[in-house]
């Protein structure tokens, strides 16, 4: 399993909330959400989503909030990390 980042740039904010907060509850068997946080302005996001792959963590993501950010995915290096959670 990896730890993916998600980081968004926001085009409609309730709309993206509203997405994520459904996405949340359909994550696929052994996916983990371990964080979401927004800038204080609203935005940018980033997540910390726990999956197999990088590219499923895009797939999942992309068709639940796709349409209402720019996202960039990345390979988190947990190892050296400071207070990711596991």
């Amino acid at each position: 399993m990896k730890h993916v980042m998600a980081v968004s740039t926001i085009i409609d904010e309730g709309e993206f909330w509203s997405r994520l907060k459904q996405a949340y509850t359909k994550l696929p068997e052994g996916a983990q959400w371990k964080l979401a946080v927004a800038a204080k302005d609203g935005t940018t996001v980033v997540n910390i989503i726990v999956g197999d792959s990088v590219e499923t963590v895009r797939d999942f993501f992309e068709s639940h909030a796709g349409a209402f950010a720019t996202t960039e995915y990345f390979e988190a290096d947990a190892a050296n990390a400071i207070g990711l959670p596991r």
